[in-house]
């Protein structure tokens, strides 16, 4: 005679520390190094998970000499493990907050990302100022492109990002920073013969060299130059320190912000960036978070640092950099920055 299962297993018997386990072997398909992970011997991993199994009285993981491998099953209860683990670190962090206090400095772990065209010139200029103003902050950077950096915001993996809108900014809080201007990169002679007096419409139809695709700046320098022939624009660069140099090289033109200017600049003598005559050539750097953060007072307090040093960094024309001031910049007077449901600032 067959007996079904008969499912026994409440909430007195579930173990946060179980569902770690779990998601650790789903991660890394191995026991022993899942057991490393958690920091606990592989027998006393095992176990647990074949116990859980047996309340469950489901079958989580295939096991063979070849490897581990998820259930049909297995996979939909570990999607939900991880968001249970992921509200159970949200309740942690909310009483770390209450805590502590709203008004305490940044300190312990913030894991910041930014996107490839900012985070190598921006970082470099917080570093000191974080650690000068809050010391007990731990902070761990990442640098990947807005698409991906959307998707580890709300998944959780990092905890803030810098970016460029727009972006889609659903379940995001943006809190705008300062107004970059983009400068025009081309060789020494090029200026009086190709682009006269610098207007969007006075940029050459040939020698556009761009980002590769998947970077928000290639994104916005053709918007800009959506009047011009496509001309040479096939031509890519990987990063903005390789573009310098290809236009340096006399390879075309291009369009750069202006934080990724050196001061002083080794290629000085190769290459010129030269500022548009309208002051709302640019881009807006935004602070994004989820809007269901137990910390948004902490990010603010980021965020009003992030703005009082960018008022004092000068360009490589001179210039000061414009900070966000009510919806606009104190210098350009670029229209505020836009996203795809973008919460109200508060």
């Amino acid at each position: 005679m067959r007996h079904e299962p008969v499912f026994t297993m409440t909430l007195a018997g579930l173990s946060l520390r179980d569902l770690e386990y779990v998601v650790a072997v789903a991660d890394l398909h191995h026991f022993g190094k899942a057991a490393e992970r958690c920091a606990v011997s592989q027998p006393s991993l095992s176990i647990q998970i074949r116990r859980l199994e047996e309340r469950l009285a489901i079958t989580l993981f295939e096991r063979s000499a070849r490897g581990v491998l998820l259930t049909p099953d297995g996979k939909r209860l570990v999607a939900q493990a991880r968001i249970v683990l992921q509200e159970a670190q949200r309740f942690i962090d909310l009483a770390q907050g209450l805590a502590q206090g709203q008004a305490d400095l940044l300190s312990g772990p913030l894991r910041l990302g930014a996107i490839p065209t900012l985070g190598p010139y921006l970082f470099p200029r917080l570093l000191r100022p974080l650690r000068q103003a809050f010391p007990r902050l731990q902070l761990i950077l990442h640098e990947v492109r807005t698409q991906d950096l959307l998707e580890q915001l709300r998944a959780g993996e990092i905890d803030a990002a810098f970016l460029s809108p727009p972006v889609d900014a659903h379940g995001l809080v943006l809190e705008p920073l300062f107004f970059e201007p983009f400068l025009l990169a081309h060789s020494p002679g090029a200026a009086a013969a190709d682009f006269g007096r610098l207007t969007l419409d006075s940029l050459p139809a040939e020698g556009l060299i761009l980002l590769e695709e998947g970077h928000c700046l290639r994104d916005q320098a053709l918007l800009l130059c959506s009047r011009r022939p496509a001309g040479s624009a096939g031509r890519h660069a990987t990063s903005l320190d390789t573009l310098r140099h290809m236009v340096a090289a006399g390879e075309g033109w291009s369009i750069l912000p202006a934080l990724c200017i050196p001061d002083p600049d080794p290629l000085r003598d190769l290459l010129r960036q030269t500022p548009f005559d309208r002051p709302d050539v640019g881009r807006w750097i935004s602070l994004a978070w989820r809007a269901s953060s137990p910390r948004p007072w902490q990010f603010r307090t980021l965020a009003a640092l992030v703005m009082d040093c960018a008022a004092g960094w000068c360009l490589a024309d001179g210039r000061r950099l414009g900070r966000a001031m009510g919806g606009g910049v104190e210098e350009y007077g670029a229209e505020g920055p836009g996203g795809e449901g973008q919460e109200a600032r508060g």
